[in-house]
């Protein structure tokens, strides 16, 4: 086994690096941005840097003009060439009462840094600007000692920092290890047993490219390189805040995966994102693409104020695109002017304005939205579509051969039936009171009612309870029904009786009288033949009043002509014909494209005013101030627009110093666990300097050279001699190199959350790679909790393959993330997440132990190791090994593992009932003639192996 350095790496790689600066600083000559300016930052800049507000005793130390120059005491700070007349280094050394950084900071700086800046007036008191506000140059590639060694450009660079610091690279890493960690850097899963034999026995000298280019070549690239910028773009399956609800926005996730999978440059990927709605006839992934700015939380909640909140989106824009693109931490400046960098506040709410015209504004709905019909979607419609028009012509077919009343009926009219229709698509019905009048008494409360289908509470039986005060709101008298076509309510009088008159009585809230309009009112026998037919296209206010003639030869043409409407309903084939119809609406209805919340720009003419806002309260209004970006690092392009468009050519524009510096160092951070820069959430004065600037140059001027191709770029990485070094640590680098800052041996570090489920679920056969969809619910803990205003955080999981799909498609609720991920580091994704900081907790362990998820995993690859893994136990001990850690066991690891094996099998031979619970649950019934105790005991070994550290990390 590899030792074991990650735990103790973070803790001391910061102070030995500091350590290696002074002794560079004290062997040549001071350097302001290596020595001096984080001194200053750290020290100086709160109370004498860039903001004017809060800038003490007249006195700017981030310039040389306000450091030479006289502070309000009349003091000057630095006497260029002059450190005793320079009232800087006084203060310094000062005691109590003049010394600088005052005592109550609980800052103080250190003989050797005192003697730093006397050294560096001494010298002349040169300022450079920061060095990441300079646009990178890519110096010649240097020579050093041992070349032989070097594969490709970036090996030149790290040779020469192993040289300056007497190091050596370590020998390569043998190929099983190689093919381990290329394959989860690159595609976030481990390589079978298959690929690693292949890879082992490959005697061609180019073998290693091949499998980065079958790697990069693999749909399983998008999915992997997906998940850092999900963390960015704080995608999410829920809109945020107390109540959280959900939020269909599972599209852009995929079209990220796609465009990493089709190499989309970078520049064209941030305009894409940033503004692909306002490019010329933009596509519909264009439009999609523009949801990264869509991920940002809406408050559904009752009594908010929406403009609160819509503020609050576009301070979570701009915050997040700089962060994203320069790595500077831009929410500094949204309350006053940045205490550190070059931003003013002014400048902050210019480019706020950027982000203002957005036509989103916190609204429940998410509007505006993208719809798209998917090829299944749309296949589903054109279906039913089709089978609705059937099922209307055949509906005409049987109305045309069903016999219109010729003539009214003879004699003395008797109805059973009081039938009221309210007519066309879409209606419900509404009635608060319905009297039948017979001998001048209402009977219609000796009757039964019905109706179509009840909606709200409704009943039937309540419009005939004498009751005429129909409010919605108050609804102790109303009936209504769901929404549907022709909706009816119907009385059964339960015998024949000849009425002189129907009362119907509306409902009397507002305007709703006009719901019943137009509306059918039928009388029918007891053989429900219709005998008297009332219909009208008019609303009617509060009541209306018919009275019924005595003898079918007062019936007129217009009875006539709705009873005839009503006998060819009465119909059963048409009856049942008008069921199937109506069953089609609404499957038809229930077939709707996929809406993706989108970025859209307002109309000119709706445009708003932005106003600085003081100390970032969006009611407080200062100047206002119009359209721009942060011309402190370069202007906007020639005859780009301050606008979203002309924002994201200005980040990827070739003189912006930041972009593909920030971008390479994100690549270089994802392979090797860390940064050249070791803060990629901040690149400004108070980030960490590069620990190799001439080679982090290098790659961001060929990233842009070569038209912004990632791909290229993480090929040229993961090809380097530096990147394939085993991961072994001598005394000496873990004393000189002890976070392997300067790559002096391959990277070794924790898989993400996402990868230790899906590798757990790789090497048991139990992973799906469906790709794309709607997020899915794989089992999790139950947990029995509620959140205050969203409900249950426990689930049901998917069916079927989509509970084993990749940890990318695990639906994403902000107030109630995935736990076992959450465990392992995994943000909310409330807001931007540039890296993730790595911790090593008890609960990490629990999870791998005894989550669900990680139990079935075991028990799926214990059936696995049975099935496929030989006839002997050794065999299957082997073949489990390679499964999960890519490489053969050695001896000793081989015997502890076979050991611990057979002492399970006893332990469960002895005890049956747990043997059978721990093969197979949550997983599922023993496979047909399998022992329990066997596969129990396998359980056992598959949980050991996915628990150990190797198996953790790449």
């Amino acid at each position: 086994m590899m030792p074991r350095t990650i735990c103790i790496r973070w803790i001391i790689s910061l102070p030995s690096l500091l350590l290696s600066i002074s002794i560079a600083a004290a062997e040549q000559p001071i350097d302001f941005n290596r020595d001096i300016r984080p001194l200053l930052s750290g020290n100086c800049f709160h109370c004498h840097g860039p903001d004017a507000e809060t800038r003490e005793g007249g006195l700017r130390l981030d310039q040389r003009e306000g450091a030479t120059s006289e502070s309000d005491s009349g003091q000057i700070a630095v006497v260029p060439g002059n450190p005793e007349e320079s009232e800087l280094l006084a203060r310094l050394t000062g005691d109590e009462f003049t010394r600088m950084p005052p005592p109550e900071s609980g800052k103080q700086m250190t003989p050797a840094e005192v003697e730093l800046f006397r050294r560096w007036i001494a010298e002349g008191a040169q300022y450079r600007r920061h060095w990441s506000f300079e646009p990178p140059v890519q110096s010649e590639l240097p020579t050093p000692q041992g070349l032989k060694w070097a594969n490709n450009p970036i090996d030149h660079f790290i040779l020469k920092e192993l040289n300056a610091h007497q190091l050596q690279p370590a020998a390569e890493a043998d190929r099983a290890t190689l093919m381990r960690r290329v394959s989860l850097a690159l595609t976030g899963l481990p390589p079978t047993v298959a690929e690693v034999d292949a890879f082992v026995a490959d005697t061609d000298p180019n073998a290693y490219e091949k499998v980065v280019d079958r790697l990069l070549a693999d749909p399983a690239y998008g999915e992997r390189w997906a998940r850092p910028w999900l963390d960015i773009a704080r995608y999410a399956d829920s809109a945020g805040y107390a109540q959280d609800p959900e939020r269909s926005i599972w599209k852009y996730r995929d079209w990220l995966i796609q465009a990493l999978n089709a190499n989309q440059p970078f520049d064209q990927f941030t305009i894409d994102q940033l503004a692909g709605d306002m490019l010329p006839s933009p596509t519909e992934d264009q439009l999609i693409a523009t949801a990264f700015h869509r991920n940002t939380m809406t408050n559904s909640e009752g009594g908010t104020n929406d403009e609160e909140f819509r503020s609050a989106a576009v301070v979570d824009r701009v915050n997040t695109t700089i962060q994203a693109w320069m790595g500077l931490t831009m929410e500094c400046a949204q309350c006053h002017t940045h205490k550190y960098d070059p931003i003013t506040q002014h400048e902050y709410f210019q480019f706020f304005a950027i982000f203002n015209q957005s036509a989103d504004a916190d609204r429940g709905d998410e509007s505006p939205n993208q719809e798209t019909w998917t090829p299944e979607l749309m296949a589903r419609k054109l279906a039913l579509t089709k089978s609705l028009e059937h099922a209307k012509q055949e509906l005409e077919k049987l109305k045309q051969a069903t016999p219109s009343p010729s003539a009214p009926p003879t004699g003395p009219l008797a109805a059973r039936y009081i039938r009221v229709e309210n007519l066309g698509e879409g209606k419900i019905l509404s009635l608060a009171e319905v009297q039948v009048i017979v001998d001048g008494e209402n009977i219609a409360p000796r009757g039964v009612a019905s109706q179509a289908s009840v909606a709200y509470d409704g009943q039937a039986k309540l419009a005939i309870d004498g009751i005429t005060d129909g409010h919605y709101f108050n609804a102790k008298s109303t009936t209504h029904t769901a929404t549907q076509t022709n909706p009816w309510w119907e009385l059964d009088l339960k015998e024949a009786v000849a009425i002189e008159k129907v009362v119907l009585w509306n409902r009397t809230d507002g305007d709703l009288f006009s719901r019943l309009a137009p509306y059918r009112v039928v009388l029918l026998d007891a053989d429900r033949q219709p005998i008297w037919g009332h219909e009208s296209a008019a609303p009617f206010a509060s009541f209306v009043e018919f009275n019924i003639p005595k003898n079918g030869e007062d019936l007129d043409e217009a009875f006539l002509a709705a009873i005839a409407k009503v006998a060819a309903t009465e119909k059963p084939e048409i009856a049942a014909k008008e069921k199937q119809i109506e069953s089609l609406k609404k499957r038809l209805a229930a077939v709707r494209p996929i809406k993706t919340p989108i970025m859209q720009e307002l109309p000119a003419d709706k445009r708003r005013k932005t106003f600085i806002q003081i100390r970032g309260n969006y009611q407080s209004h200062g100047d206002q101030v119009e359209a721009g970006v942060l011309t402190e690092f370069h202007p906007l392009p020639e005859g780009a627009t301050a606008n979203r468009l002309g924002a994201a050519q200005w980040l990827v524009a070739r003189d912006n110093p930041l972009t593909a510096r920030v971008a390479v160092n994100r690549l270089w951070e994802q392979l090797f666990g860390i940064g050249l820069v070791e803060t990629s959430e901040d690149f400004g004065s108070q980030g960490e300097l590069p620990v190799n600037q001439p080679l982090l140059d290098y790659l961001a001027v060929d990233l842009m050279e070569h038209d912004w191709d990632i791909k290229r770029t993480l090929k040229l990485i993961v090809e380097s001699a530096a990147y394939r070094q085993a991961a072994i640590v001598t005394p000496q680098k873990l004393e000189i190199d002890p976070g392997n800052r300067l790559v002096s041996r391959g990277p070794r570090f924790r898989l993400s959350a996402e990868m230790v489920r899906d590798s757990a679920l790789a090497v048991s056969g139990l992973l799906s790679r469906k790709m794309y969809g709607p997020s899915v619910r794989p089992v999790q803990p139950k947990m029995g909790m509620s959140s205050a205003f969203g409900g249950s955080t426990d689930w049901d999981p998917s069916p079927g393959e989509d509970r084993y799909r990749r940890g990318l498609y695990t639906k994403w609720r902000r107030t109630t993330p995935y736990p076992s991920m959450m465990a392992f580091d995994a943000p909310s994704r409330e807001v931007c997440t540039i890296r993730r900081i790595a911790t090593n907790t008890p609960l990490q362990a629990l999870v791998t132990l005894n989550d669900p998820v990680y139990v079935e995993a075991a028990q799926a690859l214990a059936r696995r190791v049975v099935k496929q893994g030989g006839e002997t136990n050794d065999d299957r001990i082997v073949y489990a090994f390679r499964l999960c850690l890519s490489r053969a066991p050695t001896a000793a690891e081989q015997a502890r593992l076979l050991e611990l094996w057979q002492a399970a099998l006893a332990q469960y031979q002895a005890q049956p009932e747990m043997a059978k619970t721990i093969a197979t649950d949550p997983l599922g019934p023993l496979p047909e003639g399998a022992d329990a105790a066997e596969l129990a005991a396998w359980t056992l070994v598959g949980n050991v192996l996915m628990n150990l550290d190797e198996f953790l990390s790449r």
